[in-house]
Formats: C-alpha cells, sequence, structure tokens
C-alpha cells in the first residue's frame, strides 16, 4: 500500500522521540483506514494533548488538534454535522482519562459513532513524567518516588459501562492491535481501542528498561490474546464480545 498518500510527508520525520509506540500506532490506523478505503476524501482525525496529540497533524486528512481534554467533544461535533464522515479520534491516557475523562465517559453512553484510539503509555511523558490516570499502582515516577498511591483509572469499566465497543491491545502485537482496529472501525457506533504503548524517554528507562525494545519484551510476555471474553484481567489483551 502507499502509505504517502494517507501523511504529510512534508512533516516526516515525526518530532516522537526514537523508540516512541506513536509511529505504530500511526501506522496500524493508516493500514486499518486502508482497507476499508478510507482517505481524505472521507475521513477526518482528531487528537487532543500530548504526544500522541501529535498523531492527528501526520494524517492526509482533514485534522483537528483540540485543547486538552476536549478532543471527544470536538470529534462527537464533527459527527454529529457531518454523520457520513468516518471520524477518528487519537490521544493519550492524559487527555482522554484525566482532564477529559468525564466527555468520554458520556460520548461512550450516547454511542456517538466515534472510533477512539487511546495511546496508553501510562505516564505523562511529554512533560517529564508525572504520573497518569493509568500509571499503575506502586509505579514509580517524578511525583511518585515512592509509588503511585492512586488506583489507576478503570479505562475498560468506563467505556463498557454502557455497551460500548472495547478492545485492548500492545505495540508489540501488531497484528492483533490490527485486527482489534479493523473491528472498531466496523462498529457502528462508540468504538474504543486501548493501544499499550512504550514510552521510553520519560518512563521505560525510570523503570530499568535500558530500550524501548525491552518494553516491547515486556508487552509480549505480560499479556496473553483473549479474544471474545465478556471482560479482559489486566494481564490480558482481546476484542471483548
Amino acid at each position: 500500500m502507499d502509505y504517502d498518500s494517507f501523511l504529510r510527508t512534508d512533516r516526516l520525520p515525526t518530532s516522537w522521540c526514537a523508540g516512541c509506540g506513536n509511529g505504530t500506532v500511526l501506522r496500524a490506523i493508516i493500514e486499518a483506514a486502508h482497507r476499508l478505503g478510507w482517505d481524505a476524501s472521507n475521513t477526518v482525525a482528531v487528537s487532543g494533548i500530548g504526544c500522541s496529540g501529535r498523531t492527528a497533524g501526520y494524517f492526509s486528512f482533514d485534522s483537528i488538534h483540540a485543547v486538552h481534554g476536549r478532543a471527544v467533544p470536538v470529534a462527537e461535533g464533527i459527527k454529529l454535522h457531518r454523520p457520513e464522515l468516518n471520524v477518528i479520534l487519537v490521544s493519550g491516557d492524559g487527555d482522554l482519562c484525566g482532564i477529559g475523562g468525564n466527555h468520554l465517559l458520556h460520548a461512550a453512553r450516547r454511542d456517538t459513532n466515534l472510533n477512539v484510539v487511546l495511546v496508553d503509555n501510562e505516564i505523562y511523558g511529554m512533560t517529564g513524567g508525572q504520573t497518569a490516570p493509568t500509571t499503575p499502582l506502586g509505579t514509580k515516577t517524578i511525583t511518585a518516588p515512592d509509588g503511585a498511591w492512586e488506583k489507576p483509572f478503570n479505562v475498560q469499566g468506563v467505556i463498557k459501562a454502557h455497551g460500548a465497543f472495547y478492545a485492548r491491545s500492545t505495540t508489540w502485537h501488531v497484528r492483533h492491535l490490527a485486527k482489534c482496529l479493523d473491528a472498531a472501525f466496523r462498529h457502528p457506533g462508540f468504538a474504543f481501542v486501548d493501544a499499550k504503548s512504550q514510552c521510553t524517554s520519560n518512563y521505560g528507562r525510570r523503570l530499568g528498561y535500558r530500550t524501548a525494545y525491552d518494553m516491547l519484551e515486556h508487552f509480549k510476555t505480560a499479556y496473553r490474546i483473549n479474544d471474545g471474553a465478556q471482560t479482559l484481567a489486566d494481564d490480558e489483551i482481546g476484542i471483548t464480545a
């Protein structure tokens, strides 16, 4: 396939750190859009603030970089005004689950026909490595040097509470991530893909990972595929029933 037709090549290379998982997620989204015949004539990309928030600016689609925490209502507004368009929202755990958590909850409740991709690196990477909503309990960060003391945000629980589509994968399991995106983009309603991703610069190295590959190896061993489950356990990835 012609990746360049989906990208603003004049903006490449990306501004992401070496080893960042955002590029893997970007490529997977492009491939899923290509398989469905989505292109710049029928698709809009929206993103929020943060490292993954830069994603929308690399697509050749019309795109909007929303203010912090407001990517979901911006995407909803586009879909309500132009329902024939395919709307893809890409953002991080801080933007979607932190300041934007209220919007996320109600978009899932309304079952708005959106495709939301969470690039979940468990940290505020762009601003230096602060504890994020999805940081695991006990994990050391620059704002929690003795370990995060708050329970992480239950993304799956929020999305599935009202029956919306939820899938989880990782940047190691690239074929499975593609499968999740295909299912999400074909779903006629609110569809959420939780893509576990690596941040080496402001997270992984502090946890003792030497390289991005070490973090990917962790994903390989820490998660097992369980497609079709009603609910995914913390160590599972899959497309929920």
